[in-house]
């Protein structure tokens, strides 16, 4: 994980401000970099009378390093050509092969080889400019894994910087004015007006040869190049998509029955663990004065997708490894009064504003269950317990973090991964029953994002099953796909970065997303299905991520497996924490 800044000015060089630049290094603690590049400007009529223009270029980089021997500082430099990449992102593979090294060494090696390989005699007609262009977009789309990045080819003098096709990484763009632009993956709390969320649809390409000026308004130098899951004869340029369309056939959905012996469940299986292994691959001790701290973390609700990933986990990590599970509660003074008021007679302990928490409730169940079914390894719980006053004290920061997003569900959500990231809380110890403080060493954090989406595990999906049948169903399952980007994984990055740490999204590798995409409906969810009196080894469970809820309970996680789906911000009670009628989806004031 890494924060990236990059501005262009044709004035001074734009620099971050010190409060943007603190926000960039919590992101990443391991290194701080700079650099500063000067491109020229195209004369046009306008200019024609005055002195040479330039454009004055600013790289700022800073690393948490995860991947290789040794940390590698950022922004990485080209002596030769003066190229520069600000690489925020883990690319798991290149064109399908595992990344064994430090990956931004590997992307950087073949961005600069795509600029520098041009055959001017290639059959297509490119000119050595467009011909390079193109190299470096199909270099771009070979990469798997989560990223946003800013590219300078310093021989062309063109910047090009976007986001993953899901959107995984957060990178938000901001006009300063004329020919200025800013870059940056938060925005400046100083002064956040402006900034917006680069769109997960494509890569933009920043053209600082372009002239700035045309006969009737200012022209813009950026071209945007879309991801097209097909080749399209208007455009120029294109990044093929990496997933299929959602597969919408519901022809001979009536007469399938999802069980435990359906070849989808050994499917799921099989690459969740894919995902896992390559997302737990060499990860480093973190910094600790501890012996063998543990290296990861799971945001841990006690739902079924987090759960579902700790045995899947448990397979692939040595068993000495300790496993930390991060479970959020927080003082809602609206349900602390509520309570009160309906036991005046014996009010609720003063702890009990965390313990009677939903997500509190199933996080113990299935941390007691991992004991129970899993026993060799540590599971550590981690309680984290957030009073009201600490939640309002750390509120605008918050705010600062998610923009631009800014209504109260954003916020109420933000809250709950904020303080789960920051992984402070305490421990039990089992002998003595005394809680220990106790903050994760863990930099690498797995959420379970992306299996309601993917496998039909919100109460809208039962809701548009039920009124349009599969149709609708199929619908709200593409539409929420489509929007993950832009909906959550931008903020949510912002938000968890901020204390030095890196989440990962096992359920959105690009692999399954493709294999869950292009299976039928009736594989991943149970809506509609009728039991089978004659399949008797199938329980009875719960239609949304039936799948899910297959697997877990084939690998002994039978309360788990149970589990009704909670938003987060409920589970953890983060929303509506002042009583009156504030709806989730007004702005913040």
């Amino acid at each position: 994980m890494c924060g990236i800044f990059f501005s262009c000015s044709q004035k001074e060089h734009e620099v971050p401000s010190e409060k943007l630049l603190d926000d960039l290094r919590k992101r990443g603690p391991d290194s701080v970099g700079t650099r500063s590049r000067t491109a020229p400007l195209e004369r046009t009529i306008t200019q024609l009378e005055s002195k040479e223009q330039t454009c004055n270029l600013k790289f700022v980089s800073t690393v948490l390093s995860l991947r290789g021997e040794c940390i590698i500082g950022q922004p990485l430099e080209d002596s030769k050509s003066g190229s520069l990449l600000c690489w925020n992102g883990e690319a798991w593979r290149i064109s399908n092969d595992i990344v064994q090294g430090n990956d931004a060494e590997a992307v950087f090696s073949l961005l600069l080889n795509a600029a520098q390989s041009c055959n001017v005699n290639a059959s297509d007609g490119l000119s050595s400019y467009d011909q390079s262009k193109q190299n470096i977009l199909k270099t771009i789309a070979t990469i798997t894994g989560p990223y946003a990045f800013i590219f300078f080819d310093a021989q062309s003098d063109r910047v090009f910087y976007g986001r993953d096709a899901l959107g995984r990484r957060s990178l938000l763009v901001k006009s300063y004015g004329v020919g200025s632009l800013g870059i940056s993956s938060v925005s400046d709390a100083t002064d956040t007006h402006g900034w917006m969320e680069v769109e997960a649809d494509g890569i933009h390409m920043l053209d600082l040869r372009a002239s700035l000026v045309s006969s009737s308004h200012g022209a813009n130098r950026t071209t945007h190049v879309p991801w097209a899951a097909d080749l399209k004869p208007d455009l120029p340029y294109h990044l093929t998509y990496p997933f299929p369309t959602l597969n919408k056939d519901d022809s001979n959905i009536h007469n399938q029955i999802l069980t435990l012996n359906s070849p989808a469940v050994d499917q799921l299986y099989q690459r969740l663990q894919s995902s896992l292994a390559i997302r737990m691959f060499k990860i480093p001790i973190p910094p600790s004065k501890e012996a063998a701290p543990a290296r990861v973390a799971i945001m841990f609700s006690g739902g079924l997708d987090c759960t579902l990933l700790a045995a899947i986990i448990h397979s692939i990590l040595p068993k000495w490894q300790e496993i930390d599970l991060l479970n959020v509660a927080f003082e809602n003074p609206r349900v602390v009064q509520a309570a009160a008021a309906a036991n005046a007679r014996n009010p609720p302990a003063a702890n009990s504003a965390y313990a009677l928490c939903p997500d509190r409730i199933t996080g113990l169940s299935s941390h007691a269950e991992l004991l129970k079914t899993l026993p060799e390894r540590t599971w550590r719980f981690v309680s984290i317990n957030v009073p009201y006053a600490e939640t309002q004290a750390h509120r605008s920061n918050t705010i600062s973090l998610i923009h631009p997003h800014n209504t109260e569900m954003d916020l109420s959500i933000a809250c709950a991964l904020y303080f789960t990231a920051r992984g402070s809380g305490f421990i039990t110890d089992t002998s003595t029953s005394l809680d220990i403080p106790y903050t994760t060493p863990a930099r690498v954090l797995l959420s379970g994002l992306g299996a309601d989406e993917l496998f039909g595990g919100y109460t809208r999906h039962n809701t548009a099953f039920d009124r349009r049948g599969y149709k609708g169903l199929a619908d709200e399952l593409e539409l929420d796909f489509n929007r993950l980007g832009k909906r959550n994984l931008g903020r949510d990055d912002r938000v968890i970065s901020h204390w030095g740490k890196e989440v990962r999204y096992p359920y959105l590798d690009e692999d399954l997303v493709s294999w869950a995409l292009s299976i039928p409906m009736w594989e991943k969810c149970g809506f509609g299905q009728v039991s089978n009196a004659e399949e008797t080894d199938s329980p009875t469970l719960e239609p949304g991520k039936k799948v899910l809820r297959l697997l877990a309970w084939r690998l002994g996680l039978r309360v788990a497996a149970a589990e009704k789906k909670r938003a987060i911000q409920f589970g953890a009670r983060t929303a509506k924490m002042e009583a009156g009628k504030t709806k989730g989806t007004q702005n913040l004031s």
